[in-house]
């Protein structure tokens, strides 16, 4: 029997977005919608972002939604589909690292150079 890879491991499960970042969706059926990352999953390098790719789950009556019925919500997408907003011209922009003079590291948007945390 072959041997099934693992999809989940990844080698490098590093992210160029964060939690609270501002993004904006680059191809897809959701191409050009603007969002917060509400959450992100690097092992399988995808992000959760506020607004975009809306799913319709069904679902039984709960104490949370005594009703049931269909609900929307959003669903992960790939991390090589959103790319930063730059903060001083609102375009999409690719991050740089900088060190400070006091050692501090910092992400800068590479387009205008400002810092983006």
């Amino acid at each position: 029997m072959p041997r099934l890879k693992k999809v989940l491991e990844s080698h490098n499960n590093k992210l160029h977005v964060k939690k609270d970042d501002n993004v904006i969706v680059i191809t897809g059926k959701d191409k050009g919608k603007k969002g917060r990352v509400i959450a992100a999953y690097p092992r399988e390098n995808r992000v959760l972002i506020e607004g975009v790719n809306m799913v319709k789950r069904h679902t039984r009556p709960n104490p949370n939604n005594p009703q049931g019925g269909i609900i929307e919500r959003e669903a992960p997408i790939h991390v090589s589909n959103v790319m930063h907003i730059d903060p001083k011209s609102g375009k999409p922009t690719r991050i740089g690292h900088k060190v400070l003079d006091n050692g501090k590291k910092v992400r800068i948007a590479k387009r205008s150079g400002q810092e983006i945390d």
